[in-house]
């Protein structure tokens, strides 16, 4: 059992994660050792060319990160993060998918994987947190 006893109760803990949630970030599923979330995209999510914006992609699998993370170890923070952008997304929303890779005594690993709902490969996140 992680820090969350159901979905509904992670849900109501990030929703004063302001800046995803604002953002339009959602929490679908939520396990063990792994979390999923995802954003519709709209017009706020994109850049002055009409491509979505990175700091976009940047946040949704952030929030992934920080709900997975903290439901393996609440209080954890992110110590280091690294995002490689694969692709531009083509369809109209985001899904980040956090898998938890090693969960030590003061650090936790996490890999999230963006991908846009036609199955294209967006983004590869690969988070180091410090549990305090």
């Amino acid at each position: 059992m992680g820090t969350f006893a159901t979905l509904e109760e992670a849900r109501e803990h990030f929703k004063n994660d302001r800046f995803a949630t604002d953002a339009g970030m959602v929490i679908d599923e939520i396990a063990e050792d792994s979390a999923q979330c995802s954003v519709t995209l709209n017009d706020c999510h994109r850049n002055a060319y009409g491509g979505v914006m990175g700091g976009a992609i940047f946040t949704l699998a952030d929030f992934a990160f920080a709900v997975c993370a903290n439901n393996i170890h609440a209080l954890t923070v992110a110590q280091q993060i690294s995002i490689n952008y694969l692709s531009a997304p083509k369809g109209e929303r985001l899904i980040a998918k956090a898998k938890c890779l090693k969960s030590g005594k003061t650090s936790i690993v996490i890999t999230v994987k963006v991908s846009d709902d036609t199955g294209r490969d967006i983004a590869l996140f690969t988070g180091t947190g410090f549990k305090l």
